[in-house]
């Protein structure tokens, strides 16, 4: 199987459909490539355990190796010396991925109450430290801290003391907060914040990587497909202020006179020749 290729290049459908149909006729043929009923549907088959299926091969094999924590949603780090270079890898930008990841609340039994960011964009702990501090069960989970019993349901708050006067206004923001937000019958998951519609996805999560600051670079004006490519170039290197004017000629080291050629009234640069210069200006009009 070409896994190089298939890790670089998008697979085509009908690839995709042939290897699942293989791994479709080797679940209910036993090995044998013979045709033989599937009782169940595959998209079934390829959910967790606890819905139904079969289970995620992948997630059971880091598993089985590594070790989990953190109620499972992510696996322990590789300790070995031999045998576990590729994971170490992987692992590095463990935590860049985690940060970028906050919790839906289901159940509220595999989420942290003050630790883990799943009402607002950083953790509990993060936005009220004081009342963290003062926090009784500070590594209760969602469902802990929740009492179904009262009513309609209510959070079930416990701190160290009583609140002073000028310590009820953080309470109160802390209360608005959750006001929002309650456990449910359904299964806790967990959402990518950066993605559209909180779902994953490859390109996104890679400009987000590989970007080192927000810069709202005017592509869309300077690749221009009816333009010629030399034109676009030009703008480009203006847009980034790198055009080989006078005043970067000297900044490169030569002994050169700095005067614009065309008005003779200011020194040459990048701003000045594409807009200041009142010869060039008559251009744009």
């Amino acid at each position: 199987m070409p896994i190089y290729q298939m890790s670089i290049f998008r697979m085509p459908k009908m690839v995709a459909r042939r290897l699942e149909k293989v791994q479709r006729d080797f679940l209910w043929g036993g090995g044998h490539m013979e045709g033989k009923t599937h009782l169940v549907n595959w998209e079934v088959v390829c959910t967790d355990k606890a819905k139904g299926g079969l289970d995620n091969l992948w997630k059971q094999v880091i598993k089985g190796k590594y070790g989990q924590e953190d109620f499972g949603w992510r696996p322990k780090k590789a300790m070995g010396a031999v045998g576990v270079g590729v994971w170490k890898e992987i692992w590095k930008e463990s935590e860049w991925c985690w940060n970028n990841m906050i919790f839906k609340v289901g159940k509220g039994n595999t989420i942290r109450f003050w630790t883990d960011v799943w009402c607002s964009e950083t953790a509990v702990s993060n936005c009220f430290p004081h009342l963290f501090a003062m926090a009784v069960q500070r590594n209760a989970t969602v469902e802990e801290m929740w009492d179904q019993n009262s009513g309609h349901g209510n959070w079930n708050l416990n701190f160290l003391r009583d609140f002073n006067d000028w310590e009820l206004g953080l309470v109160g923001d802390f209360l608005q907060i959750l006001r929002s937000h309650k456990p449910s019958g359904v299964e806790d998951s967990v959402l990518w914040s950066k993605g559209r519609r909180a779902h994953f996805r490859v390109k996104e999560a890679y400009n987000l990587l590989v970007r080192s600051d927000d810069i709202g670079f005017p592509s869309r004006s300077i690749w221009v497909t009816r333009v010629p490519t030399k034109v676009c170039f030009f703008a480009w290197e203006a847009t980034w202020g790198r055009v080989l004017t006078l005043d970067r000629l000297q900044r490169r080291g030569l002994q050169l006179p700095n005067r614009c050629f065309l008005c003779g009234c200011e020194e040459e640069s990048v701003n000045h020749i594409l807009i200041h210069c009142t010869v060039v200006r008559v251009l744009w009009i």
